[in-house]
Formats: C-alpha cells, structure tokens, sequence
C-alpha cells in the first residue's frame, strides 16, 4: 500500500534522479573528452571549450539544475494534461450514480487527482490511503484500490485502526463500473462530539414518497413497505430525523429509508440485531453498477455494538461466502433509551450490495445459502473471535455453526484437562490449536460437533438410541488415535456433548451460546459435593459458568478480567473451580434463607481487546450472559428446545466484582422482556426497587457484629471501652471495605484504629492510626486508598501507590506484615492467603500479625492455610460463610419484596423495610456468632469448622423438610399450619403490608425452601449443631415438625407466665420469674419432646 505522502515523496525523488542523471551524463562526456590527457593539456581544452559555448548552453551546475527542471515540469504537465484527457471522462462513466449523489464536489476532485496519480499502475495491485482531519475533529481514511477482486475491504477493514477517542460512524464503499478500481471512504467522529441533524429539507424525498405510499400509489408491489403509523407517522418520523446525519436522509433511497425505519425501531430497545435481503433486477441501476450479475442488498441493523467490529465481522462472512461487496454504507444512528451513565446507545445500519464471485452461488433470499448467510451475519457481533478465525479462515468447511461448538467446547473442558498436564492444555488456545493441528483430529472434533447439533436440533432430533449408536462410534475412533493429548481431549468434549441437558444453540435471537450440563461433567471427584446444576455460556471475548448447589439457589454474579494473556490462561484453568468455591461457600451462608448458593463467574478475555474497548465488551458479556442463561430458564424458550432436563428452573443473581448499576438495570429488564416470572427477583441489588448492597452497606453491618462477638470473646475485647486496631483489605472506594470503614467510626470511634489498608490501588500503614476523617472522606468521594492524603499520616505512617515497586510490594504484603488485633479481608482475589505463603502472617515466634481474622471476602484463605494458621499461631478464624452472610440475607429479602409488592409499593415503604432490614441482619449474625463462639469454647476444634458444621446442620434439617414437603399441597393441614413460618421471618414491614399475599405470590416450592430454611435455622441456633448432628435422617423432619409445635406450646406457657408474674421488677420474685421464663426459652421445647 502506498500512501499519499510516500507517493509525492516518490515524485520529488524521481524529479530529483532525472536532474543528476542529465549532470552526470554531461559530466562524463566532458571527462571522457579528456582522458589519458596531462592536467596542463586538459584545462587548456576546458578553457578552449568554454569560450566556444554559445550563450544558451549553460555553464554551471544550478544553471543546468534550473533548465532541466523547467522541462520535466513541462514534460509532467503535458502527461497530466493527457493523463486528466483520460482520468476525467472514464471517472465520470465508471463511478456509479450513487458515489455522485453522495460525495460532496470537493472530495470528488481530490478523488480525481489521486486516481489520476496512480493510473498508470492500475494493473498493479496498487492501493492508496489518504488520511484527513476536518476542523470539527473527525477523521476520514480513504482507500483506492486498482482492482476490486474479492476480500479487499475485508483485508482493509483488517488493517483500519480507529483514532484516539474516535468511533466509526459511517462509512461508504464503491466499486467502478468497470472493476478496475475501488474507493472506500471511512469516517470517524469524536467521542461525545456533537453530531449535525439533518433538517425537514433533507428529508423531503422521503416524505414524499411517505405521503405516495399513504396514498395507495405502490399497492401490488410487494417491495414496498407496509405503511405502519407507530413508525410512519409525523412524529415518528420527525422522532428519527433528529437522530440521524444530514446526508443519510437526503442520499439514502427513500424506499430503503423507511426499511430501515422500521429495523431500527425492531431492535432499538434491546441488543438484537436485523437483516434483510433483497434480491435486485438485473435490470436495476445497482445491479448494472455491479457489473449486472445477480445482485442482492443485505441490510443489517445491530444496536448497541461498536460498528467498525460489526463491519469487520459481517465482511469477513461475506467473503467467506464467495461473495464481492460492490458497495457499502454505513451509518451509526444515536439511541438514548438505550444508552447507559457509561455508554450511549446507538444502531448500526449497514447495507451491502453483494455479488457472486463463482457460478451456482444461488442470492435469492428464500434459498437455503441466503438463509444460513441471514442467520449469521444476525449473530456476527456475537461470535468469539476463536470462532470466526477457526470458521472462516482455517477450516471454512466447518462453517460458523460447528466452529462456535468446538470452541465453547474446547474452552469449557479447559480447567479439567489442566488439572490432569498443564503443559499440554495450559490455555483454551492451545486446546484450539492441538485440535485443528492435522485433518484427523479436526476431522474428529467436527463429527463430535455433528453430533451435538443433531441431538439438540429440534427440527429432527436424533433419538437416544442413535445418539449412543453414534457416540460409541466416535468414542471408539477416538481411542485408536495415538496421540494421547488429542485423545483426552477429544473424549472430554464427547463426554460434555453426553451431559448437555438443554442448549439455547438453535434459539434464533441468541446471544451467546449456553448450556445446561450434568455437574459432573466438571466435578469428577466423587468425594466432592455434587453442585445440584452447572451452566455454561460461551460468548464474544468471554466464557461463563453458573454453578448452583440447590433448585431454587441465588448468589452473585462478578467479572474477572486478566491483564495479560498468561494470566488469561491461569484464570481460565481455574474459572469453574472458583465458581465452585464461591458458590459452596454461598451454600453455607444462605443457611438463613430459602435459596440455596450460587455463583456466576464471567471471565472475559480482555488482553485480545482493545484497552478504549474491555469496558464495552465486560457490559456485553453481562448482556450475553444473563440473556442465554434466561434462554434456558423461560418457560417460552424451553419449549421451543430439546429438553433433556424436563424440569422448571428458577434462577436468582445478585451483584458482585465489576457488576455495575447499569447492568443490574439491563438484566432486571430484560428478564421482564423474556417473560421470567418474576423479572424484579431475578437480580438483586437494584437502585430503586431493592436494596443496593454499597448503599446500605448490609455486608459490612454484619460482619462488624460478627468483629464484635469475636474481640469480646476471643481477645477479650469490649470494642465499646477497649481500644483496638483493625487492618484490611479493600479500598475505600469498595462496598463491603468503604462501608466497614464507615460503621467501624459510627460505632466504634473512640476504640478503633485502622492501622493498614491495601486494595488494587495502593497501600496506607500508620502504626498510630489512619485519621478516620480522612479515610471517611475517601469513602464518601468513592476513592482508592492512594488516595490518601500523606499529611495526615503520623511519623511512622506510609501511603504509595502501586504503581512503584515498592508501592506495589508493600500492597502486596500489608495482609502479612502490620500488626493488629483484627484482621478483616473485605476484598481481594480468591485463595490470596494459601498453602504456599500462610506462614508469612507468622513471625519468627509464630506470632501472628493479627490473632483474629474476620472473612469478609469470600474464600480469601484457602481450607488449609486456615488449619495451618491455627495449628501453628492459634488465630481464630471467623469463616466467610458465617461472616459476610448478611450480603445474600438482604438479596433473599429484595427477592421477597419483590414478589409481594409492585414498584410503586416498595417505594412508598422502602426507609421503614431498610431499617428492619438491617435490624434482622443484626439479629441474625448475632444468632451465629454467639453459637459459634459457644460451640468453640465448649467443644474441641476450630471457628471455621464450628461454622461449617452450623451450616450443615441448618442444611440438613432443611433439606430434610424440603424432601418431606414435596408432596405437600398448600391446602394441606400440614403446609397450612407451617406457613406462618414464612411470614413470621419477613421484615416487619413487609410483613404486616403483604404478609397475606405470600400464598398467591411465592412459587409452591419457594414457599416450601422458605418453610424448610426458617424453621432449620430457628432450631439450630437455638439447640445449637449437636441435637441436629446427633439425629438419624429419618427422623429430622419428623422431629422438626414436633419441635415446631412444642415451641409454640412453649411460647404460649411464657406468654401466660408473662402476663401473671412480673418479670422486669428488681425484687427476688421478679428475678426467679425471670429465669424461669429464659429456661423454658432456651430449652424448653427440646425438654417438651424428651429429646436430649
């Protein structure tokens, strides 16, 4: 490729060459005049010769330099004048009407002189870029090309980098009539740039032929649009006008225009995307531009994608196809409604005048090769790049349908075959490349991804006796390979196609590809705890899995999102297993609720994005995600799939790492869309309607209770009275960190020191204290701890960023190095504290840095590292799953609310539900902690296994009462006399204005979990883990049946007792009253049932 400035850099040169080579000549007759001559005799022929020259031969150099210079400008002139007798008439036959109609007059004639410049090489491959910037700062790139052979603006869209804060916003391609050339213009405008509007004059064609098609004049001819006023009227149309630019509604064909109208309307309001084609008359001006072979427009509308990727990807699968693009236009149409506080929403339209490159290539948009060509470029902006690379471009006989299958499979079985050689499978590439690296193992995986596509096809799906036919088959094949890493490899992606229970692959509107998978396909231990179901979703830049331990489950959704490729590759080794981790230890703090635990972890490949693009595309991984897996959970999309499953499914997320407000937003709506139940349950945390987490910080409040349980009985501590020093992880920036910075000073201000703090940003250690005022001025301006102001540090205080080594190693270590009473990790990656370094939180004395650890954070110590700290620095450990409970407590509650109020309901009483929100999250971590601290003092063992065995204790019984209840009807006497169980743990408020709808309004089997959860927790905390443990399961739910009525015989005796004897009074009376009263609520209904 030649540039404009390479190409005048050429001219000058070849001026330049053509003046010293006219010298140079001269010189070397003048020296070969005078060879084999004395010095004398040679300047007397020089002197001879110079005063024989005549007066128009030129005796210097620079008079010489001017005369030859004055005739190649001649010499060029006259060749561009015969050079323009030629450009300008074949210009103006060859570049179609269309280039006229929209290229301004201006850019015409700077067209013209550059075609003019490279003419002569039009034969020759010859490509020319030419860059402008206009005064209102956007860019335009130019290309002319010599020929328009096949996959030329694909390889230049390949080559096109889009300016510093720019986005493409429309682009327009020509071909010349006669094939020789092509000139394909891009432009980019300003980020946030103010953008012109066409006016009512731009749009008078179109409104005129909108008042002939309100008038009947096109009626029987089918390529005219329908007239539809929710989009044609005035002020719809006037609606549309405003987001356009001046020249897209006077250039663009007024039939085309409303066609357009109405896909942008059809896709506006959520991510889908539209396309159309229509084959043209051979007869047509577009189709005899085109060379008049047979010619169709495709027309694709895509909302909210970035329209330099959505070109790249649809010209790639045009190519592919054997399809030339002759012209293209596209244009980028702001959308508001759907724009974000982070991101403006927008339409793409493209349109593409394609054309066959080889005989049999069959555009009419009904057949066969135009529909899977539809079906695709609807899905482009969706597909992963692996998908397309390996679809298009290496294997294309694999087409983007088996594509797309290998490599969510090869990407979903990357953690397991890691585990079993991390060489040979150390990243999801080289599972990709070791598949696709000879015929026979391609070969293999494409019959495997045959077979998923035709178990799961529900236009003719395979029955399951040809399915295992089929499989044995591939299975058998499989084994002969000698080659063994192709051959587990390829065995685990037959044995994911085997437990895939449902798939969203056919659903046509898709956005990612899910799946629903038996959990053991990923837990192969059969000593490990079975996950009750396992999601997978394989989109554009991201994988996902949801793994759940009961039927009715919720937990958090977060992102991960690696710096750099290795560690892309570490965390994609290791994705299922943290979502395993997280969402078992969900399980065991959802103790206290019906939903059993759950995780989502996205993790997006961002080192193969652009950095001004990883936010756009974590926000479309979050929209790929939570609409594929509502592809698997509504009831409508299911029965348009294979169901292998045969169950209802029903799902609850809430927020967690780099989940934002506007994506809480989007899912919640979009759930509503899909027809999801209960749309306002399906994600918590919500701005309005629900109780956002940071805002109220319900984590922090009751891991602050569980801080105050553990100073006072296990470092004898009253944080009231008693100074003490904290440390922790998170920044103050952060929801569970910044919100315990904030409650520590509430309640804690004259006691409390916060000694050390490191998040991702930077590190601040003050042996004398942090200054509170400072650090709350951070949390309330949402700033990381580099923040921090070092004039308020004492002497001995340090802050840095991380951005230094040393910042960075000081961040890296705080958790070990400073001394404290508490430590409380309230953010941070998983397993930061292991096998491999918990000896760095001990000194040489096995002392620990801090003897109290608080788990805000999920999983921040590994099982063993716990034991070994305790083992070896007797640190009491206070478990996440007992912790940070409070966090999934308040989502139950939002999903409760959610389902008995509207919106207009829960706004109204929302200040009273906080309050007695958080007084029940008090309430409750103060039930466990002092059980846990009870248990700890009386029995042998550790806090975190003390803590694990109250969730399981409070697991069993519930699931014990889960079973019992599953063929109880709720007008059974049995389920009627448990349902004040549910009411009776609401919050107050919601209780007393929506207490009575809970029967019509909670699902049968929520109110069943509801049942069996509140009434396994009041035991246990209560009786405490050794009645539970001590009981055979048989009889669980029997006896939690009896306790249940025995504690309400209980509750009526202390009430009558109450009401007959003072027991608030200082007297002796009053005081044994008063003992009587707390023995027979502490165990009186166990000693009612003899049960000891």
């Amino acid at each position: 490729m030649i540039s404009a400035s390479r190409l005048r850099s050429s001219i000058q040169n070849i001026n330049r060459a053509s003046a010293n080579s006219v010298k140079a000549f001269l010189s070397r007759k003048r020296l070969s005049s005078t060879k084999d001559l004395g010095t004398s005799a040679a300047n007397s022929l020089q002197n001879e010769a110079r005063s024989d020259m005549k007066s128009w031969i030129p005796l210097t150099n620079l008079e010489l330099q001017r005369i030859t210079t004055q005739s190649l400008i001649h010499e060029v002139a006259e060749q561009q004048r015969e050079l323009a007798a030629k450009v300008v008439p074949w210009f103006l036959k060859n570049m179609p009407a269309s280039y006229f109609r929209r290229i301004p007059e201006n850019i015409r004639s700077q067209h013209v002189k550059a075609i003019a410049a490279i003419h002569d090489l039009m034969h020759s491959d010859l490509s020319l870029k030419i860059e402008t910037k206009s005064n209102d700062g956007s860019h335009t790139i130019t290309y002319i090309a010599s020929q328009t052979k096949s996959g030329i603006l694909y390889t230049q869209i390949q080559g096109l980098t889009c300016p510093l804060n720019c986005e493409l916003s429309s682009v327009q391609v020509f071909s010349s009539l006669d094939g020789e050339l092509a000139l394909n213009i891009f432009t980019f405008q300003t980020l946030n740039a103010g953008k012109k509007i066409a006016t009512a004059d731009d749009m008078s064609v179109v409104k005129a032929y909108l008042n002939d098609l309100k008038a009947g004049k096109f009626v029987g001819q089918p390529e005219a649009p329908i007239y539809d006023d929710s989009i044609y009227s005035d002020d719809a149309m006037d609606f549309f006008r405003q987001r356009i630019r001046p020249d897209y509604a006077a250039n663009c064909d007024p039939r085309r225009f409303l066609l357009m109208r109405k896909m942008y309307e059809q896709v506006r309001n959520n991510d889908a995307a539209m396309v159309q084609c229509e084959l043209i008359s051979p007869q047509s001006a577009d189709a005899l531009a085109a060379g008049g072979a047979q010619n169709a427009w495709i027309t694709i509308a895509s909302a909210n994608v970035i329209p330099e990727v959505l070109l790249r990807l649809c010209s790639a699968i045009i190519s592919s196809r054997q399809l030339h693009i002759n012209r293209a236009n596209l244009d980028s149409i702001d959308n508001p409604e759907s724009s974000s506080p982070e991101l403006n929403g927008n339409v793409t339209m493209l349109r593409l005048l394609v054309s066959a490159n080889k005989e049999g290539i069959d555009l009419n948009p009904e057949g066969e090769f135009m529909s899977i060509l539809r079906r695709d470029l609807k899905r482009a902006k969706w597909l992963d790049n692996e998908t397309t690379d390996l679809g298009l471009h290496k294997f294309p006989s694999l087409g983007l349908d088996r594509a797309e299958v290998i490599t969510a499979l090869c990407s979903m079985i990357h953690g397991p075959l890691y585990k079993q050689n991390s060489q040979a499978y150390a990243s999801i590439k080289s599972i990709i490349q070791l598949i696709n690296s000879n015929p026979k193992i391609i070969g293999m995986a494409e019959e495997i991804a045959s077979l998923f596509l035709q178990r799961f096809n529900p236009a003719g799906s395979i029955s399951d006796e040809v399915f295992a036919a089929k499989y044995k088959e591939l299975y058998e094949k499989i084994q002969v390979l000698h080659f063994d890493a192709a051959e587990v490899a390829l065995t685990k992606m037959l044995e994911v196609v085997q437990s895939v229970l449902r798939t969203n692959f056919f659903s046509e509107d898709r956005y990612a590809l899910s799946m629903r998978v038996k959990p053991t396909i990923m837990v192969s231990n059969p000593a490990a705890v079975m996950p009750f179901g396992v999601f997978f979703i394989h989109g554009r830049h991201f994988n996902a899995f949801h793994c759940r331990f009961r039927d009715i489950a919720r937990g958090g959704l977060r992102i991960v999102t690696p710096q750099n490729s290795d560690q892309f590759a570490l965390e994609s080794s290791r994705q299922f297993d943290e979502a395993y981790s997280l969402s078992y230890a969900q399980q065991l703090k959802n103790k206290d609720i019906p939903e059993g635990g759950a995780k989502g972890v996205i993790l997006v490949n961002t080192p193969s994005i652009e950095v001004n693009k990883r936010f756009f595309a974590m926000r479309k991984a979050v929209k790929g995600f939570a609409d594929s897996m509502l592809d698997l959970i509504v009831k409508d999309s299911i029965t348009n799939l294979v169901d292998l499953y045969g169950k209802e499914e029903l799902i609850y997320l809430g927020p967690d790492e780099q989940i934002i407000p506007s994506d809480i937003d989007w899912i919640t709506q979009r759930a509503g869309e899909r027809g999801y139940p209960i749309p306002a349950a399906f994600m918590s945390s919500k701005k309005d309607a629900g109780f956002n987490h940071k805002e109220f910080g319900v984590t922090s409040e009751g891991i602050v209770v569980y801080l105050d349980v553990a100073l006072r009985q296990a470092l004898h501590i009253n944080p009231k009275t008693d100074n003490f020093t904290i440390k922790l992880t998170g920044g103050p920036d952060g929801d569970v960190a910044g919100n315990l910075i904030r409650i520590l000073f509430r309640d804690y201000r004259d006691t409390c020191k916060v000694v050390g703090i490191a998040d991702g940003f930077g590190v601040a250690e003050d042996p004398n204290g942090l200054d509170p005022d400072e650090l709350l001025r951070l949390v309330a301006e949402s700033l990381p701890i580099s923040s921090y102001s070092k004039d308020k540090l004492s002497a001995t205080g340090v802050a840095m960023s991380a951005n230094s080594d040393e910042g960075a190693i000081r961040r890296n270590s705080m958790h070990f190095r400073v001394k404290s009473d508490a430590f409380i990790p309230a953010g941070g990656r998983p397993n930061t504290i292991n096998s491999d370094n918990w000896h760095l939180f001990l000194d040489e004395n096995k002392k620990p840095s801090s003897p109290l650890i608080v788990e805000g954070a999920n999983i921040f110590i590994t099982a063993d590292a716990r034991t070994k700290l305790f083992e070896n620095g007797k640190v009491a450990i206070v478990k996440d799953s007992s912790a940070n409970k409070c966090g999934v407590i308040t989502s139950s509650c939002e999903v409760a609310a959610s389902m008995l109020l509207s919106k207009e309901e829960f706004m109204s009483i929302k200040q009273e539900l906080v309050q007695d929100v958080l007084h029940n999250l008090r309430n409750l971590a103060r039930l466990e902690g002092e059980l846990l601290f009870r248990e700890y003092k009386n029995y042998p063992g550790q806090l975190p296994q003390f803590s694990e065995r109250i969730s399981f204790a409070i697991a069993k019984v519930t699931d014990a009462i889960t079973d019992a209840l599953a063929d109880v009807q709720p007008e059974d006497a049995l389920f009627k006399e448990l349902l004040p169980l549910i009411r009776d743990n609401l919050p107050k408020k919601l209780a007393d204005v929506a207490g009575d709808r809970i029967s019509e309004r909670f699902p049968v089997q929520y109110q069943r979990n509801a049942i069996a959860s509140n009434l396994a927790s009041m035991i246990v905390y209560k009786e405490g883990i050794h009645l539970v443990e001590s009981q055979p399961d048989k009889r669980i739910a029997e006896r939690a049946f009896l306790y249940y009525r025995a504690d309400k015989a209980i509750q009526s005796v202390v009430a009558t007792f109450q009401s007959n004897n003072d027991v608030n009074g200082t007297d002796e009376s009053s005081k044994q009253a008063a003992v009587i009263v707390d023995v027979l609520k502490r165990g009186g209904a166990r000693t009612l049932l003899n049960i000891f």
